[in-house]
């Protein structure tokens, strides 16, 4: 036990310096992704029209709108993760994964304390320019919530993050039966913006979409952590909500194990 803490503690930290060393690259990439929220503003100002802010589309005004997508940036800075289904795609093709079969690591577990450690760095370089466009955007927020709230919010954001990290594993442990899956990730990442709420909330989506919608695991990715602060959902749901998310989690766990012990047994090491 104290050997496997050991190992991933080092892996934590090493991965740390190693993404510690790319600090301007970061800084730059998180005031970029500031960007698509000032077209996002005056989008949905044209959309409401300026002389009628108060005017409300399928429940939302336009300064719930604002917070929306405020929030919703957040929630992907926390599930979103770029490049990890092509890269466990990519060690599998090219035979890189046999460094993890033949050593004492785990290929699951070493790329998931390499995500924190990425996480923790955008998150630190982040924290001033969030602090700034949020204080800038202090209006169009109703109030500050309640602490159950507040704790839902971040319980769900953690959870959000599990839940993106097993969903794009498990597509790159798809690999192991397929060469290529690029084709797959696309159409993932299509379905995961439309489905998880990034690119509208999913309250405007019709009931014959939205309501199948609500029992798979996307929404946890954007829309949730987001509709928990625009107090979207009392406080018995969200305890029903994280006890579901939680759920999809162990499921997505499983799965990934699954995959990933069935796939090594059929693989035929290649590459150098």
């Amino acid at each position: 036990m104290l050997t496997s803490l050991r190992i991933q503690w080092t892996i934590l930290k090493t991965c740390l310096e190693e993404r510690l060393v790319y600090r301007a690259d970061f800084i730059f990439g998180t005031f970029v992704r500031f960007l698509p929220i000032v077209t996002q503003i005056f989008l949905w100002g044209a959309i409401y029209s300026a002389n009628n802010p108060n005017r409300r589309m399928n429940g939302y005004t336009y300064r719930d709108m604002v917070a929306y997508y405020l929030l919703v940036m957040v929630s992907r800075a926390f599930s979103s993760m770029p490049g990890l289904s092509e890269g466990i795609a990519n060690d599998i093709r090219d035979g890189t994964i046999k460094k993890y079969l033949t050593q004492p690591i785990d290929m699951l577990g070493y790329l998931f304390w390499y995500r924190v450690a990425h996480k923790l760095v955008y998150y630190v370089m982040a924290t001033v320019p969030f602090a700034i466009v949020f204080w800038l955007c202090r209006s169009y927020f109703s109030g500050w919530p309640d602490g159950w709230t507040i704790a839902a919010w971040v319980a769900s954001l953690l959870l959000s993050f599990l839940v993106g990290f097993l969903l794009e594993a498990l597509i790159g442990l798809i690999g192991f039966w397929f060469l290529e899956v690029s084709s797959l990730v696309f159409i993932y990442m299509m379905i995961n913006f439309f489905l998880s709420g990034h690119m509208i909330p999913l309250d405007w989506l019709p009931p014959a979409i939205s309501q199948p919608v609500q029992y798979l695991p996307f929404k946890y990715l954007a829309y949730f952590p987001a509709a928990i602060m625009l107090h979207r959902y009392s406080h018995s749901q969200l305890a029903l909500e994280l006890l579901i998310e939680l759920g999809w989690v162990i499921a997505l766990f499983a799965a990934n194990r699954f995959a990933f012990a069935r796939g090594v047994r059929r693989y035929g090491a290649f590459g150098g």
